[in-house]
């Protein structure tokens, strides 16, 4: 007789496409603008020019994207950056945050090891890779809103991000 065993955590599939998944439809649900957080290392296709300490922080909305999959193994999408279509290449695991931009609400996750990530984190602060998903309000995150118009800028007319409640991370726009 064989019985089935449920997986075990290590070789369970990853919950965090699932979770990327859910957060954006619930961004989407509710008219908020889901932004993706992105650590950028080998495998990952972004503009360079708009990453800055191996991040960047994406629109992944409807209106800013075409053709985006949110695949268990990577999100793809097409989007303008300064009027140039471009095409857009996530792996999952390099995914730090998805999140509304009106509230901050949404989650983080552990950055890639850096071994798997194979680029070096150039903050210089000796920080473990795990805590700085956390703290995006202070690492200085690029920002590429990639809209249909072309335009690469952040939007002035955004509402600010609500305080955060004390002892909870939080994400905060940076501009």
């Amino acid at each position: 007789m064989n019985i089935p065993v449920a997986p075990t955590a290590s070789s369970g599939t990853s919950t965090r496409p699932y979770l990327v998944r859910a957060l954006h439809e619930w961004c989407t649900d509710n008219g908020f603008t889901p932004y993706l957080a992105v650590f950028v290392g080998t495998g990952v296709t972004v503009p360079q020019e708009y990453v800055k300490n191996n991040e960047i922080v994406l629109n992944v909305s409807f209106d800013a994207t075409s053709g985006l999959r949110l695949g268990n193994e990577a999100i793809e999408f097409n989007a303008r950056f300064g009027g140039v279509a471009r095409q857009i290449y996530v792996p999952v695991d390099h995914v730090i945050a998805i999140y509304a931009r009106e509230n901050g609400q949404g989650m983080a996750f552990p950055a890639p090891a850096l071994a798997d990530a194979a680029a070096p984190v150039k903050s210089g602060s000796g920080e473990a890779s795990s805590e700085r998903g956390l703290r995006l309000a202070t690492s200085g995150s690029a920002t590429a809103d990639a809209s249909p118009t072309g335009a690469a800028t952040d939007d002035p007319d955004a509402p600010p991000p609500e305080a955060p409640t004390p002892g909870r991370p939080s994400l905060k726009r940076i501009k």
